[in-house]
């Protein structure tokens, strides 16, 4: 377990201080993401936000009491998820991320994945499911089970749409309904 931990430790280092896009010259911490070495599923979202990037955590705003609260629903905490973005840093005024930006953090959110080897992804909003599925639209293909080569992909509803668009959050709790049935058979 060392070995990935102290791997994992040095790729955080590197988002850290990475200033391969403009993001670095207005964050005000990196956002690498957290959860165990070897989790059941990592949950990949867009970008962190302005209290993400206060306290370099993520999902620690409005939208990550909205995702504790479904995966409580769910009977998962944070403790047994790993929690990341596609993009490490807060693109200004919590705008969506940039291409570029989405391309400079790849290599990060690649050497996630091969150190975790999660059992299962949720991605959270449309940036993060165009990870494995671009062109698809997160409104037909929310909550289903994706095959992406050996990995299985779940897209998900990014949490905060239920702030801007409160009727989203029931198809948000069956989503996570759908995700607590397939861990349970994964």
């Amino acid at each position: 377990m060392q070995p990935i931990e102290d791997e994992l430790k040095k790729l955080n280092q590197e988002v850290m201080s990475c200033i391969k896009c403009d993001l670095s010259l207005t964050r005000t911490h990196a956002v690498p993401g957290e959860g165990p070495f070897s989790p059941q599923v990592m949950f990949i979202g867009e970008a962190p936000g302005e209290k993400e990037d206060q306290l370099g955590r993520p999902f620690t705003g409005r939208a990550g009491a909205i995702l504790d609260d479904l995966l409580a629903r769910a009977g998962l905490d944070r403790d047994r998820v790993f929690i990341t973005s596609v993009v490490k840093c807060r693109p200004p005024k919590n705008r969506d991320p940039r291409p570029r930006e989405i391309a400079a953090c790849k290599p990060y959110l690649d050497r996630q994945l091969e150190l975790l080897h999660p059992r299962l992804i949720a991605t959270l909003g449309r940036f993060a499911m165009a990870r494995w599925f671009p062109g698809s639209k997160i409104s037909e293909v929310h909550g289903q089970v994706l095959e992406a080569g050996r990995i299985k992909v779940v897209p998900l509803f990014h949490p905060g749409a239920a702030l801007h668009q409160p009727g989203y959050r029931e198809a948000m709790i069956k989503d996570m309904e759908v995700l607590a049935e397939i861990l349970g058979s994964v």
